[in-house]
């Protein structure tokens, strides 16, 4: 009989792209937090996207018994020191949802000509079997921020991140495309070689 792997996050927009990154493995199974018993939220305190991973993974894979996936990721301009980094979520103040944090985002940057508004995503997975850290997996991928948001895709920071490659923001790419060159997809892509070469983790 498979094992639940439980994806510790409430956020849809990962939910959903983990879901479909992870999809047709055989025999696994995801559930979310919101799948399972309530249980104590894990304080994000840490100073990097590992320390909260490996801690959210390890905390909760331990209240839950579940073979547990963590994400922690984020947006860092270089212009800012690498804000809003850690504190992606919360940047502006915990009131803010998506499109707010776009604005606060563009009205710092305000000013700042195109070729200093350069910023990465990065992505760190971490998982862990019942409170045990089994593997972490990292992926970044580099853009600049424009002045003003484009399309309706995505979610975060996406309508404002301009990725040269696709000469689009990520929030103009469909899912499938973004998921191919995204920070989450790079890191996704490490984490199902590991699940696709160890079934036992989840059967």
């Amino acid at each position: 009989m498979s094992r639940a792997v439980l994806l510790a996050t409430t956020n849809a927009g990962k939910l959903r792209e983990v879901t479909a990154y992870l999809a047709g493995i055989p025999g696994l199974a995801l559930v979310s937090l919101r799948d399972v018993p309530p249980m104590p939220e894990v304080e994000e305190d840490g100073a990097t996207f590992r320390e909260n991973a490996v801690k959210k993974a390890i905390e909760y894979g331990r209240a839950s018994g579940h073979l547990t996936l963590a994400d922690d990721s984020g947006l860092c301009v270089d212009a800012l020191g690498g804000e809003p980094g850690v504190r992606s979520a919360r940047f502006g103040g915990v009131g803010l949802d998506d499109p707010g944090r776009c604005r606060y985002l563009l009205a710092r940057l305000e000013g700042i000509e195109p070729a200093r508004r350069t910023a990465r995503f990065e992505c760190v997975l971490a998982l862990a079997d019942a409170g045990r850290l089994i593997e972490v997996f990292t992926g970044q991928v580099e853009g600049r921020i424009l002045d003003a948001p484009r399309g309706t895709n995505g979610f975060g920071y996406d309508p404002v991140f301009f990725y040269e490659p696709a000469g689009r923001t990520f929030a103009e790419l469909p899912a499938a495309e973004k998921s191919a060159v995204s920070h989450r997809g790079r890191a996704l892509s490490s984490l199902r070689a590991c699940l696709e070469a160890n079934p036992a983790l989840f059967s």
